[in-house]
C-alpha cells in the first residue's frame, strides 16, 4: 500500500519543464513514480539491477531491457489516496535473436484504491546474455562509439514540438526519481565499453511517458481508455526526441530518424 503524495509528480513535472499537475488526478502512467523498489547496495549486480530475487532467469551475464506494454485505465488514481499494487508473472517466452538467447517475460500489475480496481497494466521485459569477454564487449563498443551523438546545444525543440532534450543531467534526475541504478543511464564508460552503446541510454519508461504528454497537456488524459507501446530502438543523451501523432497512433524519436518508441491509444 502506497500513499500517492505530490512530491514525485511535482518533481517529474519539473524534469519536463512543466507546471505541476492541477487537481488530484494522477496523470496516466505516472503511477510508475511510486511503488519503487529500494534494494541494498550489496544486492545489486554489475549493471546496477538486482543480482537476484523476484523472478530473475538463470542467464549468465544477464542484461535486462524494457520492451513495451499495455495499460487499461478503468478509473483515475488520485493524489493523496492509498493505492495497493498486485504483481504477478503471466508469461515467459524463450527466443533466439541476433544477440543470442533471450527470454521475454510479461508482468501484470493491478492498481486498486478504496473504490476498487483502477489501472491494469502488462509490462514486457527482455533478458539477454551479455558478450562472454571484455574483449568482445570492447570490440562492440569501439565500433558504436564512432557514432556517439553530439551534445545538445539548442535550448528549444524544433517547431515547438513536444519532446525531450535528454542530457546526462536529465537522465540522472530520472534515474534518481525512479530509484533506477541501471548504469546504462548514468555511467557512460559502462554504457559504451561494456554494453556497446554509443552513449548514455534514454530510459524506456521515460519514452513511454513522453508519448502521453500531448494528451496530458491538452487536458485529454481523463478520456484515455487504453494505451499500448513498444520500444523499437534505443536513443541516447545528446539526441533530441520529439513526439509525432497520426490519429490515435503515436511515436517518438529523433526529428529526422526512425522512432525509438511507438504506441497507440483508445478513448472512452
Amino acid at each position: 500500500m502506497v500513499t500517492l503524495d505530490r512530491w514525485p509528480t511535482d518533481a517529474f513535472a519539473a524534469l519536463l519543464d512543466q507546471p505541476p499537475p492541477s487537481g488530484d488526478r494522477l496523470p496516466p502512467l505516472w503511477q510508475w513514480l511510486y511503488f519503487l523498489e529500494h534494494p541494498r547496495s550489496d544486492e545489486l549486480g554489475p549493471d546496477g539491477h538486482l543480482a537476484s530475487g523476484h523472478f530473475l532467469p538463470p542467464i549468465p551475464r544477464r542484461l535486462r531491457m524494457f520492451a513495451g506494454g499495455r495499460v487499461e485505465f478503468r478509473a483515475p488514481l488520485r493524489l493523496g489516496t492509498e493505492v495497493h499494487r498486485d504483481c504477478r508473472i503471466t508469461d515467459i517466452v524463450p527466443k533466439t535473436g541476433r544477440s543470442g538467447e533471450m527470454l521475454f517475460v510479461t508482468e501484470r500489475r493491478e492498481y486498486s484504491d478504496s473504490d476498487g480496481l483502477a489501472v491494469v497494466e502488462e509490462q514486457d521485459v527482455v533478458y539477454r546474455q551479455a558478450p562472454a569477454t571484455d574483449e568482445g564487449r570492447n570490440t562492440a563498443s569501439s565500433s558504436g562509439s564512432q557514432h556517439a551523438p553530439p551534445a545538445i546545444e539548442r535550448a528549444t525543440l524544433p517547431d515547438d514540438r513536444i519532446g525531450l532534450l535528454p542530457d546526462s543531467r536529465m537522465l540522472f534526475r530520472y534515474s534518481a526519481l525512479t530509484y533506477n541504478a541501471h548504469r546504462i543511464h548514468h555511467d557512460e564508460p559502462y554504457a559504451r565499453d561494456v554494453e556497446g552503446y554509443p552513449g548514455l541510454v534514454v530510459h524506456g519508461p521515460l519514452l513511454a511517458l513522453l508519448l502521453l504528454e500531448p494528451a496530458r497537456r491538452a487536458g485529454l488524459s481523463p478520456d484515455l481508455a487504453t494505451f499500448t507501446f513498444r520500444l523499437r530502438r534505443p536513443t541516447f543523451a545528446g539526441t533530441p526526441v520529439v513526439v509525432a501523432e497520426n490519429g490515435d497512433d503515436l511515436s517518438a524519436g529523433p526529428p529526422d530518424g526512425e522512432p525509438a518508441v511507438t504506441g497507440s491509444v483508445t478513448w472512452r
